[in-house]
């Protein structure tokens, strides 16, 4: 039996999804927003838990649109019809595409990780694109783990999780301490990669390197400290020959990424 469609803005589970805009409500709740067809779908088809799907049918323009609420009912989640005022209000993109889910929030444990020859860590990231882009590129160069360290960014942020194209679906996610990170790293004898711009040695000159590895990167402000670079085995930088000082560091990560990958 199909739900009746939801028109009216003050609806209380449109407050609801609209409020999981905000951090305090994702965290309260444990869930959060995905947008998008390919997105949701991603999420439904590595196995996470939708609580409920919104889709507005008159922007459902898409022949991938009725597979998407179809797979969604083989899930159990009976999809809830609104209107395109409802979803404009309910989504961040000028441009809706007609649907939106909530979403269980997922989190591994470091003890959760089989055998992991790569991952990413990143200390305290505070841009959610940033982060979202980092997955993206994880998960297209075949990188097993992604740590976020001492905080930053929320990790379910719906900025992130749009950037990441559905990567947050399918890369293992680890959020925990610089020092539990250690520890654990070296029970799995990993070498860690810290980078720097004022490291000495050029990443083409030491890269690749035998896995099981992992590459550490700083935030975006302060990068990485000096305590942090003595605790990994190796410090590298990307040359710069132009004027800029730094790469972003989604592009900086990526370089990195695809040189260890060779």
């Amino acid at each position: 039996m199909e739900k009746a469609l939801i028109s009216s803005l003050s609806n209380p589970l449109v407050k609801r999804v609209r409020a999981l805009r905000h951090v305090k409500a994702r965290t309260r709740s444990g869930t959060f927003l995905v947008e998008g067809l390919h997105h949701i779908g991603s999420a439904l088809e590595a196995g996470w838990r939708l609580e409920t799907l919104l889709y507005a049918p008159s922007l459902l323009s898409s022949g991938f649109g009725p597979s998407l609420l179809e797979s969604a009912r083989a899930a159990g989640v009976l999809p809830q019809p609104v209107s395109e005022a409802v979803m404009e209000s309910v989504t961040d993109k000028e441009n809706p595409q007609g649907a939106l889910a909530v979403v269980r929030q997922k989190r591994t444990a470091p003890g959760e990780l089989g055998k992991v020859a790569s991952g990413v860590a990143l200390v305290a990231p505070q841009d959610p694109g940033n982060v979202g882009t980092i997955l993206r590129t994880v998960e297209a160069a075949g990188v097993e783990s992604f740590f976020q360290l001492d905080g930053g960014v929320d990790l379910f942020h719906p900025t992130l999780v749009r950037a990441s194209m559905g990567a947050l679906f399918w890369v293992p996610v680890v959020s925990t301490s610089f020092e539990d990170f250690i520890d654990w790293s070296r029970n799995r004898n990993m070498t860690l990669i810290g980078t720097s711009a004022h490291a000495r040695r050029d990443y083409r000159e030491a890269l690749p390197v035998d896995p099981p590895w992992m590459l550490v990167m700083g935030n975006e402000q302060k990068g990485l400290s000096p305590a942090q670079i003595a605790a990994c085995d190796l410090a590298l930088t990307i040359t710069m020959t132009g004027r800029a000082s730094s790469l972003n560091l989604a592009v900086a990560t990526g370089v990195f990424l695809y040189a260890l990958k060779k």
